[in-house]
């Protein structure tokens, strides 16, 4: 069957396995060949796609709750969008949850996703008490901090290249209220909006939406929006139905000037400096989600999500040149994200540094590349590297350069069956064995 990324770039026909039990998933590992493991696909480019992949759905039971200490153990295939359907209305939340709630938990450790509260809570792995992975000669072992620890900080943003999370662990957070109570901060420059990140360091949840077509004095214009949980209001999930976009969307709908239009209006909303709402987590966290296959918006073709960090020595020269590259090139991108991030952690190949996140939408043509590639020489040049799971296009010298730590990673992997037995696209593509 033909397979891709989210972003739809690229595809490939592949063979799927889908097992039903952690046993049926390491007996599978036995039989010769490579593969690498599949969620639900939300990695954005080519670190889930391979000839042959296995894929984790079929593994998705709860195991085990303990409502005085919020320990959840479960299988890998269980999803964030089921933990939170049942335990939100229990009183608990995700530690750290990613911009998408339809991510299992396997792929939230294997990229070791992060969330609007990087700079207060870290990655998710760094919730995860332990898990239980298939090896390349189908052994099931377990990995924690403490237990294999080499095994456990390969395979948090290892990009599934260690072995099959098959179950684990993880610690939710206590909640009182599902509501949000946010505030959207009006940044008329880049220099604003970073200081309002400093401002409001102390605050639980941050994000801003960035125009990234803004020039001048406008530049890096933004809405900065904080959040704080509620401290009443209920414990309920949203029953409102999400749209589905049903069809591959013109590649013409998505240029310059609708992206322009569009950004004119989303920074012109907000009509006072400062507002407040009380708001769903849904709202707050998933907006994307209201909208079934939002991909299909950028055409048949895809695109190419490009994520990067520059660290905070560097942050605001780095973060101001490479948004003066993308506005002289005129290729603005519909969705523009820009988080703070905290402390990185010991992960080898865990992506956030303490400094500034950018996340950007463009759609395939065939001058983006040549933009990307000016973009990742910046993004070296201020110190900064770009994040596995969005990536599909990434060269093995920009990825070396960036991840240090790579060598270890292969060391490990080595150690644990992976090599021969591992592998994706996008691991090919940057020199890994």
């Amino acid at each position: 069957m033909e397979i891709s990324g989210w972003g739809r770039y690229p595809k490939i026909d592949a063979e799927v396995i889908l097992p039903a039990t952690a046993l049926a998933c390491a007996e599978a590992l036995k039989d010769p060949g490579m593969l690498i493991p599949r969620g639900l696909g939300r990695s954005y480019g080519d670190s889930s796609i391979a000839p042959q992949v296995l894929e984790t759905n079929g593994m998705q039971y709860f195991q085990e709750f303990d409502p005085e200490t919020g320990v959840l153990a479960c299988d890998a295939g269980v999803s964030l969008y089921e933990i939170l359907n049942v335990f939100v209305p229990q009183g608990w939340f995700l530690p750290v949850s990613p911009g998408t709630r339809f991510v299992t938990l396997g792929g939230a450790i294997a990229s070791d996703v992060h969330g609007k509260n990087h700079h207060i809570d870290g990655t998710f792995c760094e919730h995860v008490l332990s898990f239980d992975i298939a090896l390349g000669n189908g052994e099931i072992v377990t990995a924690s901090p403490m237990q294999n620890p080499d095994l456990f900080h390969a395979t948090c943003g290892g990009m599934g290249l260690t072995g099959v999370i098959v179950s684990a662990r993880i610690r939710l957070k206590p909640i009182t209220s599902s509501e949000i109570l946010e505030t959207t901060i009006k940044a008329p420059n880049l220099d604003a909006v970073l200081d309002g990140f400093e401002k409001y360091i102390d605050s639980t949840y941050s994000v801003a939406w960035i125009d990234c077509l803004a020039k001048g004095a406008d530049l890096g214009r933004s809405l900065l929006m904080i959040g704080e949980h509620a401290t009443d209001g209920g414990l309920k999930v949203a029953s409102k139905k999400p749209i589905t976009i049903p069809l591959d969307a013109p590649t013409q709908l998505l240029n310059p000037l609708s992206i322009k239009a569009f950004n004119a209006l989303y920074y012109g909303k907000v009509l006072q400096a400062e507002q407040s709402r009380r708001t769903s987590f849904e709202t707050y966290f998933y907006p994307l989600d209201q909208m079934l296959h939002w991909n299909r918006l950028y055409g048949k073709p895809g695109f190419l999500q490009y994520q990067f960090v520059i660290p905070s020595a560097t942050g605001r020269e780095g973060m101001r040149r490479i948004l003066e590259e993308i506005t002289e090139s005129g290729q603005g991108s519909f969705l523009a994200v820009l988080k703070a991030f905290g402390k990185k952690n010991e992960n080898y190949l865990s992506f956030p540094v303490e400094g500034y996140t950018l996340a950007l939408d463009f759609k395939v043509t065939p001058s983006i590349f040549k933009l990307l590639d000016r973009l990742d020489e910046l993004v070296l040049q201020y110190g900064g590297r770009l994040y596995l799971a969005k990536d599909a296009r990434m060269t093995e010298q920009t990825f070396k350069a960036s991840y240090p730590r790579w060598q270890e990673f292969e060391a490990v992997r080595s150690k644990y069956h992976a090599i021969g037995k591992f592998a994706s696209l996008q691991s090919k593509r940057l020199g890994l064995a």
